[in-house]
């Protein structure tokens, strides 16, 4: 539990005091339940961009090898057992945390998210107690900016099955300065200087961020542009985890041949904001096979044209396996 004397106080200048971001390092966060239905694994498909020639197996209930698309787990912290629209911002704000102040939510940015499987979710989590349970990994204090690492992960509470580890940074624009550590170096993950061995193209419309809320991330900035401009922006954009999932689904296509249980772990940076009607181009390039047979992939997202970098440092482990058709 935190004692009272641990949480920070906020003071007449905005700033707080008793701020010890050690204090935070394997805090365990209330566990929360999680629920999902086919219906909302079929959503998810949609609005990520599967395609009913190649993905119809995560976009239609009766195929014989339906399935949950890999990824959809990402979604359920957000979701929870919700099953209509909910208060974004009641959801996502993390408070109490020993020795760290509140994010604040507008000048708080997404910054990495990735997820590694260890087992599928069914297609529905009928008949199981689902639950994610989050740890803060730690906070850090680097350039002015509060920066969480938090690790979640998603399990059934009554056999203690997990079936995937979360994890995520989150920025605190300006929410630092109080001396805390500067944690780890971020890792680089750089892209081979040759032609990409295999792309993916999705054009997104108006409408892909519309979508893509309805799988559980209802925060206002990404549908109201009166809402995103009074944040600084120039209207709504696309959520970083929607285009992480586009690409995600991009390369599970392209590497994959759309086969679900060969990917064990997918991660990336955002690096830069998607306007809606941006083209999406996700380039690939495999950089060799382990001794355990796990293959590797290096990508990342640009917008195709200006070659503006939306997401970097993608890194992508892969079973390896023949292609095959999902006619």
């Amino acid at each position: 539990m935190t004692s009272p004397n641990d949480i920070p106080t906020k003071t007449a200048s905005g700033r707080y005091t008793n701020v010890d971001f050690t204090k935070a390092t394997n805090f365990a966060l209330p566990v929360v339940k999680a629920s999902y239905n086919r219906r909302d694994v079929l959503l998810f498909a949609a609005a990520i961009g599967c395609r009913k020639s190649t993905d119809l197996h995560f976009l239609y209930e009766l195929h014989p090898n339906f399935a949950a698309f890999p990824t959809f787990p990402i979604n359920l912290p957000f979701k929870q057992t919700s099953a209509s629209v909910y208060d974004f911002f009641d959801r996502a704000l993390v408070t109490n945390v020993p020795g760290v102040p509140p994010f604040d939510p507008q000048r708080s940015v997404d910054g990495e998210r990735g997820i590694r499987i260890l087992r599928a979710l069914p297609a529905s989590s009928k008949g199981l107690d689902l639950e994610v349970a989050p740890r803060i990994v730690g906070y850090y204090d680097k350039g002015g900016n509060m920066v969480q690492e938090m690790e979640q992960e998603v399990r059934d509470a009554r056999t203690g099955v997990v079936y995937c580890k979360l994890s995520s940074m989150a920025f605190g624009i300006g929410q630092g300065g109080y001396g805390g550590p500067e944690g780890p170096r971020a890792k680089v993950v750089g892209v081979p200087g040759r032609v990409p061995d295999r792309v993916s193209v999705f054009a997104t419309t108006e409408e892909t961020p519309l979508l893509y809320r309805l799988c559980g991330d209802y925060n206002p900035i990404h549908a109201d542009d009166g809402f995103a401009k009074e944040g600084g922006f120039k209207g709504a954009f696309m959520q970083g985890l929607g285009t992480w999932n586009i690409a995600a689904c991009g390369v599970l296509r392209e590497w994959a041949g759309s086969e679900a249980n060969r990917l064990v772990s997918f991660r990336a940076r955002f690096k830069d904001l998607v306007w809606p009607g941006d083209v999406l181009e996700t380039r690939m390039w495999g950089i060799g096979v382990r001794e355990d047979g796990i293959e590797e992939v290096v990508f990342q997202t640009v917008v195709q044209g200006s070659g503006r970098v939306v997401l970097s440092n993608g890194f992508v482990e892969m079973k390896k396996g023949e292609e095959k058709s999902r006619l």
